[in-house]
């Protein structure tokens, strides 16, 4: 119904003295409440009904949630326009009392009717969620039923955790009626699930209007309201999930990312073979003919050494953002960390603070801070810039307090000197560098012409700022697998 009152209000937005009336239908999904989708045979459960309320004429425009629609539907002959999309990620949301069974070493049991979320979210969390006791173990356990109806499952003691939409969920919380959702999260634990480990559906959080094409007026309309940037970024999405399966039985995802104004498609999961499979699409092209190459992410531990202050300033801010792991090694810092909401850089500093007992609620996905402040304007999130600390090493410190941001520093860099890495460096005409301090300690062994290339976020910020131009990769994640792909035709310096 939201996603209808969406549409309808883009309609008349666009348009003069139209009148648009709400017809509402349940469908086939709606009534299959106890069966897993997946053992049922077919397909568009939650769109069929809708499709034939135009078939019959009862309605000039249907309204769905694109994930729900099948591709063979989607590409077929009717017209279609991509109105809205909320945040594409999914969100684990757990009892309050989650932490102490799991240091009681209990089973956790989660409710999920998706494969996919089966396949990725689980693996993910056995490792994410704070490593209290070593023997507890996460089985899943299949639920029906709409966002509050799941809700009031897990209230009720059926599951320990639940994993939803976030877009669902920020529709409702942002609408009068949120369907008691607001008092059902009250006290519930959430961690919102990283995108590369957790990849979304095709086409999630979307919503779509579509047409038959001989009702010229009706199309017109589409046409009025479509968002066509996010139109291509759908159909991209479900010609890419077409490779790998269709139908409920899905276990991978598809989604899109928009890094400084490019946008890269990325899938994974596993395949209707049950092949795992990783894929990047647009990534950025580099002349690697006759070109010697260095990547930082081979000598990781070998450019600096850490020395730890000793004396640490209380933290007064409610949420804490962890710009890397080594940064918390202090265990009254540990203790400070166990009281606030925590948010990481990437995955591997979220497993390294679950490994110390910390709940970490979400994190970057290694693309900088920065592309967390529309995250945290979430309804679902909430979070104000003035609220949360930046815990980092002394050199970074002055970069995030200029953003006007609450930094705390926790140690310096030390530089190390390897001969490996000059000479390395000395020879090399492309270069890959995780950090701008890589680059700054180096910078005096460099050919004139080399090209420089790193992830997007603070690095290429401060590349571009030097007047560097770097060649800017999503992530390191994306760099690695498109080495992967291309590293027959590399000369490694």
């Amino acid at each position: 119904m939201l996603q209808l009152e969406i549409v309808k209000r883009r309609i008349e937005a666009a348009t003069e003295g139209i009148k648009v009336e709400i017809i509402a239908r349940s469908s086939r999904g709606d009534a299959l409440q106890d069966v897993p989708l997946q053992t049922v045979e077919g397909s568009d459960f939650f769109t069929q009904d809708i499709f034939d309320s135009l078939e019959n004429g009862a309605a000039g425009i249907a309204v769905h949630s694109l994930k729900d629609m099948s591709s063979e539907h989607f590409f077929g002959t009717n017209k279609f326009a991509v109105v809205d999309r909320d945040d594409v990620r999914d969100v684990a949301i757990f009892q309050k009392d989650i932490q102490q069974k799991i240091a009681e070493g209990k089973q956790i049991v989660i409710g999920t009717c998706s494969p996919r979320r089966e396949e990725m979210a689980i693996g993910f969390l056995q490792k994410a969620l704070p490593q209290l006791n070593n023997s507890f173990r996460i089985v899943t356990k299949v639920i029906r039923g709409n966002v509050d109806t799941r809700l009031r499952k897990l209230d009720s003691g059926e599951y320990d955790g639940v994993i939803l939409a976030t877009a669902g969920l920020n529709r409702l919380l942002r609408s009068r009626e949120d369907a008691g959702v607001k008092k059902l999260l009250k006290d519930k634990k959430l961690m919102l699930l990283p995108l590369i480990e957790c990849v979304p559906a095709p086409c999630q959080g979307a919503i779509v209007a579509e047409a038959a094409p001989g009702k010229t007026k009706a199309v017109e309309l589409l046409n009025m309201i479509n968002d066509s940037s996010l139109l291509t970024d759908c159909t991209r999405e479900k010609k890419e999930a077409i490779q790998y399966g269709v139908g409920c039985l899905q276990k991978f995802g598809v989604t899109t990312f928009n890094h400084g104004g490019n946008k890269v498609l990325y899938a994974a999961g596993k395949n209707s073979k049950g092949e795992s499979f990783s894929k990047w699409e647009g990534l950025p092209e580099l002349d690697i003919i006759n070109k010697f190459f260095f990547s930082s992410t081979d000598h990781m531990g070998d450019f600096f050494q850490y020395a730890y202050h000793t004396e640490l300033s209380r933290i007064e801010e409610p949420v804490v953002y962890v710009a890397n792991y080594k940064a918390v090694k202090d265990n009254n810092l540990i203790n400070e960390l166990l009281e606030k909401k925590v948010w990481a850089a990437g995955t591997k500093t979220w497993y390294e603070l679950a490994k110390k007992g910390i709940w970490v609620e979400g994190s970057a996905d290694a693309f900088g801070l920065e592309t967390l402040v529309p995250v945290w304007q979430m309804p679902l999130i909430s979070i104000e810039k003035r609220e949360v600390a930046v815990i980092t090493n002394d050199q970074s410190k002055n970069n995030w307090q200029q953003k006007g941001w609450n930094v705390y520093s926790t140690y310096s860099l030390l530089e190390k000197q390897s001969t490996v890495i000059s000479e390395q460096i000395k020879e090399a005409d492309i270069i890959f560098w995780t950090s701008f301090r890589q680059y700054k300690q180096y910078k005096e062994l460099l050919k004139n012409n080399v090209q420089h290339v790193c992830p997007y976020g603070e690095t290429a910020e401060q590349f571009n700022g030097a007047g560097l131009k770097p060649v800017v990769f999503p992530n390191i994640k994306a760099f690695q697998q498109w080495r992967q792909t291309f590293g027959h035709s590399l000369s490694v310096a």
